[in-house]
């Protein structure tokens, strides 16, 4: 199998865990639990998934820092291609400070490198090397934005398949513009927040059904309670999230996207595909941080066969 390209952010998520609120200016408040990982939507979908033994490369900018040697690093150690990293000094990378608790968790970003991925900087050979591409953080991408419709049409033309999770827009904005895209992306993968927000819907289930496009496969992850899909016949199809002991939900969606995408392209049902993405949401919980306690394809099949 071709290897699944990410195209997207790089930073290092710093998470507190344990906050019993979130602070005011002026105020403090003490977290029980603290780690350093690699994060970002992008760096932990692509984490999960070589977890799973999938084959992964990376497309993104760092800064020419520890940080940024940090976040090549742990790709590298998790046996990610990173030849498509650019490094530019001029640029400090990215850093997410997360405070979580086991309800849900709240983030400040210091954006840094993480907008500075632009579309002409994925070329028409690295695409031809790979299978499918997947673009995160769709808010974050200020340089990729404008380049995003001509990089899924070139990404089409070379033969791939693409999905999108749009992530928080931090301005509120949302805007049509995504909207506008999904008929070049094949899964796009919204929460329930971002999913209504997008649509401009209320409820998730109604945002499925104003999302269908006749092509886009829209999954919503609704966290503790699991994940929803319109089936072929415009059924709603739900799969419930697995009972585990939380410790953290950093980056538990970016997980979602990892089991999902990876029982995608083998071309599981799409009710096992649900199941799998569920699956590896629930067990990136069981750690601090998004990456520290991502299942392998042994520990999902055994989390799946326990539940059947």
């Amino acid at each position: 199998m071709k290897p699944l390209l990410i195209a997207g952010e790089i930073n290092v998520d710093l998470v507190l865990t344990g906050c019993e609120r979130l602070p005011e200016f002026g105020g403090e408040v003490l977290a029980s639990g603290f780690r350093q990982g690699p994060g970002s939507s992008s760096m932990i979908c692509a984490m999960g998934l070589a977890r799973l033994g999938h084959p992964v490369a990376f497309a993104g900018v760092t800064g020419m820092d520890g940080w940024g040697d940090y976040c090549i690093d742990a790709m590298r150690e998790a046996r990610i291609d990173v030849s498509a990293v650019r490094r530019d000094a001029s640029l400090q990378t990215g850093i997410t400070v997360a405070l979580s608790s086991q309800q849900d968790r709240a983030l400040v970003t210091y954006a840094g490198a993480i907008g500075a991925l632009r579309q002409d900087m994925i070329t028409d050979e690295r695409l031809a090397g790979c299978g499918h591409l997947h673009v995160s953080s769709y808010y974050l991408q200020d340089l990729l934005q404008p380049g995003l419709r001509e990089l899924f049409e070139r990404a089409r033309r070379a033969g791939l398949t693409v999905s999108l999770d749009p992530g928080f827009d931090p301005h509120q904005r949302w805007g049509r513009e995504l909207v506008a895209l999904l008929p070049l992306v094949d899964v796009f993968l919204p929460n329930e927040r971002e999913a209504c927000a997008i649509s401009g819907e209320s409820t998730a289930q109604a945002s499925l059904h104003a999302l269908r496009n006749g092509h886009t496969l829209t999954v919503v992850k609704l966290g503790g309670d699991g994940c929803i899909a319109l089936q072929d016949d415009g059924s709603l199809l739900a799969v419930a999230a697995h009972a585990v002991d939380v410790l953290d939900s950093t980056g538990a969606g970016d997980s979602f996207d990892a089991g999902f995408l990876h029982a995608w392209r083998r071309g599981m049902t799409l009710r096992d595909c649900l199941r799998w993405g569920s699956a590896c949401g629930s067990l990136s919980t069981r750690g601090i941080g998004g990456t520290a306690c991502q299942g392998s394809e042994a520990d999902v099949r055994a989390m799946l066969e326990a539940a059947a």
